[in-house]
């Protein structure tokens, strides 16, 4: 295992995800995650969710990711700078992406930003 920190800004449209999502997931692979794709599976899903929700009727903006190990797990950030989390009489998604990422991470927490947009937190077990 080797400490792999990654610090990334990924444009906020559907094109940039999988982009993203490989380097996560070698970052979480070098850092010696339990299950690397599962971490990718759930940066995939919280990607989504900013591009889908995050800017709706906001102008849109970079999302900030970043990995690091925390002590006996590998934190996974996904931060985006849009209207935060409101319910959308009109979403397109199907509700499965927090509870999705919910299973696959040791654990989770969902935070407003100062300033406005939301902040995930994931952590993931080492091997």
């Amino acid at each position: 295992m080797s400490q792999c920190v990654l610090s990334r800004r990924v444009a906020p449209c559907a094109e940039a995800i999988g982009g993203a999502r490989r380097a996560v997931r070698a970052c979480a692979a070098r850092a010696g995650a339990a299950d690397p794709e599962g971490v990718a599976v759930a940066v995939s899903e919280a990607l989504t969710n900013a591009v889908v929700h995050a800017y709706a009727g906001v102008a849109p903006a970079d999302i900030d990711v970043t990995v690091a190990v925390d002590g006996d797990a590998a934190r996974v950030v996904v931060a985006d700078r849009g209207r935060g989390m409101r319910p959308r009489a009109d979403s397109p998604g199907a509700g499965l992406g927090l509870p999705l990422m919910a299973a696959l991470s040791r654990e989770m927490e969902v935070a407003g930003r100062p300033g406005g947009g939301t902040r995930l937190a994931l952590w993931f077990a080492l091997a």
